[in-house]
Parts: structure tokens; C-alpha cells; sequence
């Protein structure tokens, strides 16, 4: 998926404008968050499982180097293969080099955040490879060639009624406004694909490093087709879904499926450990780990590790106030919402995701709705630092005067006077009353009033400050 975050003023225009989005992405991310606060509410120490999750996230990450290689050793121990890619492009490789050594032509793939982040399918399509998304969400997306807008709900950006439009439309589905209809048909067109398939692609939601166990959880059974049948597995997995044992698993088990999707558990909860063993039924030839760092080890090193915590549930966005105006494609990456807006800067460079970091309200709501406790908000005010600090001089200089100005309390009170005498003279120059507000058709400011005028009128300052008042009242005086 191409780059476009530095479009996000832009496009949340757009999306703003476009009435069907902002219903269809508020009420499912109402309806999930209302779920979501369900299900924890039936946790009788819901915050003390949040924490204990937190804790098992964060003792990962300190000991990340050792674990991905005491996960590399147990998959190879159970007759798996484990390639570490750098970048996108060597992950892509891996892949691809993997497809030619056994012969593989068609796959079939579940629900895969990271094969999305490397744009694994545009690289397959470019070898000859056929690549079929087996979830429903995704697979729509794949068929509309779009991109998925939410980490959890692919499409929770369109209605049933575009669904049903574009399956007539791409898939020649006779006509029906019946979502069970609609998924029938989909199930009955993606069967076939599995037996067809000559290799299957997962993400991991975890990985176990004692036992070199990759985990998905899903809830329409196409991972494990996607897994089981096809003669080669290739699991593509970001390097910080890595927990140490099944002890730490089960705890965040409890939170992912409460918090991505307002359940007890997911329907399905698999764990790959290599290839079929000898005498098994089913399950692959061949097994591939695909361990993709592509910017994360930069992080990991960085002040900003807490991000790799994140274990992809989605609640974040579904209670960001600007998301749930904008959806996930204003974001113009992979990853949008709160958590998006940290990750997107940090994996491909702050400069080319300025705008993200300033996509918050830091109501905080984030921070209260994650299950591990991320603190979201702070983050977004470091990288906010960081880019005015980096790419702004202008800001920079105006700060350090600001700072000059406010330590002296004589130039504090003479600039109060001169704004207050600037602001009175502006509205009787422009044909209002003293004191009035400067509405934002009169004023036509330059930077960086005019980021503020251009869609706010400019309150007027006061005649006299609190401070001249204060002086004349202070001991009990009236004026």
C-alpha cells in the first residue's frame, strides 16, 4: 500500500464530506466499543488483567533479542523453517523464493496485518502468483481493490448495500439484500480455492517462544483451511507479537477477542507448531516462519518501544472521536487511528507522516479502552515535539521567544496591553464594535494566525487584564 499520510488534512476532508462513511464507520465502531465494554464488564478485575497483559507485553519486549531466537530454535526443532526479513522488499523475497522452490502457484491466505504492511499481494501478483484473501472483510476488499480501513473490520467503511452492489457487479451473485445470502454465495465461491491452493499464508496474532507456536484466532474457520490443507505454510509475523511462554498467552487471550471483537473467546483459536507430523491427517509439508522487522527494531531502540506492545485489537479506533468522523483511509497507511498514528511515523520516517500525530483530540479515550494500557496520548505529544523540533525553525524560534516574553513579567503585561489596543483597533477597522469577536470572513491573516482564522473566528482580548484588576482589588477594593 502506497505511502499518503502526508495527504491525511486532505482526505479527512474528503471523508467528512462523504455522509454514508461517517454513519457507516460511526455505528460499528459504537457497536463495538459497546460490546467491548460488555465483556469487560464481566471481568471481576478487569484492570488487573489489563495490567498483567501490560506486564507480559512489556517483560517480551525486554527480552525480545533472546526470545526471537529461542523462537527460531523451536520452530526449527519442530521441523519448520524461519527466515528474518529486514525490510518489506527481503520479506517479499522470502516469499517469492519460497513459491519457486516448491512450484507454488496459487495461495490462498487469512487475515494478515503484516503481509498487508509489506504489500505482499502486489509483489506475488508481479511473479505470476495468484494470492485469494480467505476472509470475508478482506476478500471484499481484495475484490473492490481497496485496503482495509480498520485493523479488526476491513470493511467497516461500507454498507451492505455497496457489499451486495459490488458482488453483483465483480462476482455476478444474483441479487439479494440478505447478509446470509451474501456470505452463502461468497463461502460456496471460496471452497473450491482451498482445495486448488497449492500453498496458505497466515499473519500471528502470537507467537510462543518455548514452543515455537505461531497463533491466529479467527472466527470464520478460513485460517485453518487456509493452514491445513494447502501442502505449504508461510507464516508472516511482525517481530514484537513474540510472548515467552503459554502462561503469558493465556492472560492476553482473556483481553484480544474482549477487546478487538466484544467476545469471550473467538470461535477459533489455532496454534501451528511446524509442519504435520508423520502420521497426522492433515496439515502442511513444509512450514516458514517469516519474521519481518521492516523499522521495528528502530523503534525497539527508540523512546517510543511501548508502541510495539500493541497487540492489534482495534479498540483504540473504535473510540477515537477523529476516527470514527474520518475512518481508517485518511490515514493513508496500513495502520490508522491512535495507535496508527505512532506506528505510521515511526515505521516509515516522521517526515513522511507529519500530520498524523496532531490527529488526536488526546482525549485520552485510547489509553482507557486499550488492553494493555498503551499510553497513547503521551506518545503523541513526544512525536509532536519531535516534528516542530525537527522540521519547523520558524516554531522553533517563536518558542524561545514566547519563553522570553513569559519569564518577564513587564514584558508579559506590555504585550497584553499592546495585543488588547491591536485587537479593538482591527474590529473598529473593519466595521465592529470594540471588543467583538473577529469573525473569520473578515480576517485574512498570515502564518500561523491564519491556521486558526481560516476556520475560527479570533476572540478579542480583554481591555483590562486580570492582573490590572487585581492591582486595584486586591485588598478589598472596588473599582
Amino acid at each position: 500500500m502506497d505511502l499518503k499520510a502526508n495527504q491525511f488534512d486532505h482526505s479527512a476532508v474528503i471523508a467528512l464530506e462523504d455522509i454514508q462513511l461517517r454513519k457507516a464507520v460511526g455505528h460499528a465502531t459504537n457497536l463495538a466499543d459497546s460490546r467491548r465494554r460488555a465483556m469487560m464488564a464481566e471481568l471481576p478485575q478487569a484492570q488487573a488483567l489489563r495490567q498483567q497483559g501490560r506486564g507480559a507485553k512489556l517483560r517480551a519486549l525486554h527480552d525480545l533479542p533472546e526470545l526471537l531466537e529461542k523462537m527460531e530454535r523451536s520452530v526449527t526443532a519442530a521441523g519448520g523453517h524461519v527466515l528474518w526479513a529486514v525490510d518489506a522488499a527481503e520479506a517479499n523475497r522470502h516469499i517469492i523464493d519460497i513459491c519457486k522452490r516448491h512450484n507454488l502457484k496459487r495461495g490462498i491466505k487469512s487475515k494478515s496485518m503484516a503481509t498487508e504492511e509489506i504489500a505482499m499481494l502486489d509483489a506475488l501478483a508481479a511473479e505470476g502468483i495468484e494470492m485469494l484473501e480467505s476472509d470475508l472483510g478482506e476478500y471484499i476488499v481484495q475484490v473492490a481493490d481497496d485496503h482495509p480501513s480498520h485493523i479488526v473490520m476491513p470493511v467497516m467503511h461500507m454498507s451492505k448495500g455497496q457489499v451486495r452492489d459490488l458482488f453483483i457487479d465483480k462476482l455476478a451473485m444474483p441479487y439479494t439484500d440478505d447478509a446470509g445470502e451474501m456470505t452463502a454465495f461468497i463461502r460456496r465461491h471460496l471452497r473450491q480455492k482451498y482445495i486448488e491452493a497449492d500453498f496458505g499464508m497466515s499473519g500471528g496474532n502470537f507467537m510462543i517462544a518455548e514452543t515455537g507456536t505461531v497463533v491466529i484466532v479467527t472466527n470464520e474457520g478460513n485460517g485453518r483451511l487456509s493452514t491445513s490443507i494447502p501442502r505449504v505454510h508461510i507464516a508472516v509475523v511482525g517481530i514484537e507479537k513474540i510472548v515467552p511462554t503459554w502462561e503469558d498467552f493465556a492472560t492476553l487471550i482473556q483481553l484480544l477477542p474482549r477487546s478487538g471483537t466484544g467476545q469471550r473467546l473467538t470461535v477459533y483459536v489455532n496454534g501451528f507448531t511446524g509442519p504435520a507430523r508423520p502420521g497426522e491427517p492433515d496439515g502442511p509439508e513444509e512450514f516458514y516462519l517469516v519474521l519481518v522487522d521492516n523499522g521495528r527494531s528502530d523503534i525497539y531502540a527508540g523512546e517510543y518501544a511501548e508502541a510495539l506492545a500493541c497487540i492489534r485489537c482495534g479498540a483504540c479506533q473504535n473510540v477515537c472521536p477523529v476516527y470514527k468522523q474520518v475512518g481508517g483511509h485518511a490515514y493513508g497507511w496500513v495502520y490508522g487511528g491512535p495507535i496508527g498514528s505512532i506506528v505510521t511515523p515511526l515505521l516509515n520516517g516522521i517526515e513522511n507522516a507529519a500530520p498524523l500525530p496532531f490527529a488526536s483530540s488526546l482525549c485520552g479515550a485510547c489509553k482507557q479502552a486499550c488492553p494493555v494500557d498503551i499510553d497513547i496520548p503521551d506518545m503523541l505529544l513526544r512525536l509532536r515535539h519531535d516534528l516542530q523540533s525537527v522540521q519547523d525553525p520558524f516554531w522553533q524560534v517563536s518558542m524561545k521567544a514566547y519563553g522570553f516574553a513569559f519569564s518577564s513579567p513587564l514584558l508579559f503585561e506590555l504585550g497584553g496591553k499592546a495585543a488588547s489596543l491591536a485587537s479593538r483597533a482591527a474590529a473598529t477597522l473593519l466595521g465592529g464594535e470594540p471588543g467583538e469577536d473577529l469573525s473569520a470572513e473578515d480576517l485574512n491573516l498570515p502564518y500561523p494566525l491564519g491556521g486558526w482564522t481560516q476556520n475560527r473566528d479570533f476572540p478579542p482580548f480583554a481591555e483590562r487584564s486580570f492582573h490590572d484588576w487585581w492591582r486595584d482589588n486586591r485588598e478589598g477594593r472596588i473599582s
